[in-house]
């Protein structure tokens, strides 16, 4: 009899942001259903964040994405993979091995959360990219050649 080895794995599902309005819990049970014909035991499933999308996808140009931890047999990604392709209700679906996740990991807020409490969740783009051209002209850069004298 051969032994199952499951792994921690972080997945990001990629589902249309109206149908996830519409529907959440329907969403929901889908995915859980995707993972769970597939053996996987789901740690935490929750919204990550809704977002335009770099491109259209199947006609679609915001989509909702849904953050996974679960412990699966390595063994049925491909399956995984292969049923959220299938899905009419999935456009993409992204799966990482996650043994460097811990569980404080699994239970930190996302940008979804965050937006719910009203916090901040990120800085503009170009405030940061100010903020970093200013550290590096505030760093002294050493002078190679003196020390090679």
């Amino acid at each position: 009899m051969e032994t199952v080895t499951k792994r921690l794995y972080e997945a990001l599902f990629l589902v249309d942001s109206g149908e996830a309005a519409a529907d959440w819990q329907g969403i929901n049970d889908h995915v859980k259903k995707v993972l769970e014909r597939n053996e996987a035991e789901i740690l935490s499933m929750r919204k990550w964040d809704e977002r335009p999308l770099a491109y259209e996808i199947k006609g679609k140009k915001r989509g909702t994405y849904i953050l996974v931890y679960f412990n699966a047999p390595c063994v049925k990604l491909t399956a995984i993979e292969r049923d959220a392709q299938l899905s009419e209700r999935i456009m993409r679906v992204l799966i990482l091995r996650g043994d460097h996740i811990t569980p404080e990991d699994m239970v930190k807020d996302t940008p979804a959360t965050l937006a719910e409490k009203g916090q901040v969740v990120s800085a503009p783009v170009e405030k940061v990219a100010d903020e970093v051209i200013a550290e590096e002209e505030d760093d002294e850069i050493p002078d190679i050649n003196a020390k090679l004298d």
